[in-house]
């Protein structure tokens, strides 16, 4: 059975919402299958990131989920993952004993110094077809399109 070629849409909001879902379906496809070469996702990746940028410091583990790209509702297990695969490193808070930071490993430093370059290329892939032109446009698209959604203290903001 085939389905019926018309686009029929609510709203040009509903259609352009579709559009974007659809489109990072798309994209991350690209972007999983990558991460799943070195059996971490994109957030373990976008942790280890993030946890890169304040090294050698270790960072408040609430700090660092507030900068992810996407909400995290399970952390614990996540960093839980990172932290057995010798990723990350927990430090107890001295300010408040029930809270961590979190540092970045050596291992998760040569984690991200491998995935480098393949993900530039998988990047490319994803969007390389457009110009630097349209990229800049999209940017400012989709800044515009979430800002008045983000929290006050969103570092996407």
């Amino acid at each position: 059975m085939t389905l019926p070629k018309s686009r029929r849409f609510d709203s040009p909001e509903q259609e352009a919402y579709l559009g974007l879902w659809r489109t990072y379906d798309r994209l991350r496809e690209l972007e999983d299958a990558l991460f799943a070469e070195w059996e971490i996702t994109n957030q373990q990746y976008n942790v280890l990131r993030l946890l890169e940028a304040g090294h050698p410091a270790a960072v408040p583990t609430q700090a660092v989920l507030r900068k992810l790209v996407t909400r995290a509702p399970d952390a614990t297990r996540m960093l839980d993952r990172l932290a057995e695969r010798k990723f990350l490193r927990r430090v107890r808070s001295a300010e408040d004993r029930r809270a961590y930071h979190l540092g970045i490993t050596d291992a998760g430093i040569a984690l991200l110094k491998r995935i480098a370059a393949p993900l530039r290329k998988c990047h490319a892939e994803q969007l390389g077809h457009l110009s630097a032109a349209q990229l800049k446009a999209l940017t400012e698209l989709l800044h515009a399109a979430r800002a008045p959604h983000e929290p006050d203290d969103s570092p996407w903001k």
